[in-house]
């Protein structure tokens, strides 16, 4: 994805672009950036490996669970056909490799200092172009400063598009899995939130710690336990993480007319 991107690119060519270079991959043709990319993104390994972007920001506490993601990128590649990069890639709002990476994770257990109108500015831009963002609230709680921050700047981010509970039968819940039930360390929410713009949902918030359900340590156990559900719910956080990875890939693909008698049937 390109910050130098004409207002008149469609959001989702980025997305067919990042597509088309990992079907290339898979199929041992060589990579080739597309001349839309800025010249300081070449400085990028070309490759057909899904990496995941997560946010560094002012104040607060960007990284409580530093070894999240590294979980979830291993769990997709298991479960799906997508090929991950195991390590994520911290990345600010003013850092041009934003653009290179089509998935962006923000988690936090505090409250943060409010992102600047440039940043702001950066970010609708990644959002409107085809990137999607997936807000964690690490702590799995409810109305606390992390929560207070993130509804101040996603006002701010899109105004008159406030955060909206999610229908049962949108996209997320089914890119991948069918998902009845929202996971995570905590149930806080049963449902997500997400600010939809046009046919897209390029913003979701979760508030049920999705990261403290998908963390282990250096030896390979979990580090949070999660209440009231168990390992059930651990494996809803997951399914939900692979869902998201999957919708920031393909978006809507499963609206169409071949998927919808299926998933119904399958949702009885």
């Amino acid at each position: 994805m390109s910050p130098d991107m004409s207002p008149e690119v469609k959001p989702m060519h980025t997305r067919r672009l990042f597509l088309r270079r990992m079907l290339r991959g898979l199929a041992g043709a060589p990579l080739v950036f597309s001349p839309l990319w800025p010249a300081r993104s070449t400085a990028l390994p070309a490759s057909n490996t899904f990496a995941l972007a997560q946010l560094k920001y002012t104040g607060g506490q960007w990284d409580p669970r530093p070894r999240a993601t590294l979980a979830l990128m291993r769990e997709v590649r298991q479960r799906t056909s997508v090929e991950t990069q195991d390590e994520r890639v911290a990345v600010t709002l003013q850092d041009p490799a934003l653009f290179a990476y089509p998935f962006l994770y923000m988690t936090g257990e505090q409250g943060f200092a409010p992102f600047s109108e440039q940043a702001l500015a950066t970010l609708r831009r990644y959002l409107l172009f085809g990137g999607l963002l997936l807000i964690d609230d690490a702590r799995g709680n409810k109305n606390r400063d992390f929560d207070a921050s993130v509804r101040r700047d996603m006002a701010r981010l899109f105004p008159g598009k406030p955060l909206k509970v999610l229908a049962p039968d949108h996209t997320i819940f089914r890119s991948f899995y069918l998902i009845r039930t929202v996971g995570g360390v905590r149930l806080v929410n049963p449902y997500l939130e997400g600010v939809q713009i046009g046919e897209r949902t390029p913003l979701l918030y979760c508030q049920n710690g999705l990261g403290a359900a998908w963390e282990r340590d250096f030896l390979g156990n979990w580090v949070s336990q999660c209440y009231p559900g168990g390992e059930a719910q651990r494996l809803e956080a997951f399914k939900l993480g692979v869902n998201a990875v999957l919708y920031a890939l393909t978006v809507n693909y499963k609206q169409d007319l071949i998927h919808i008698p299926f998933i119904r049937k399958k949702l009885g």
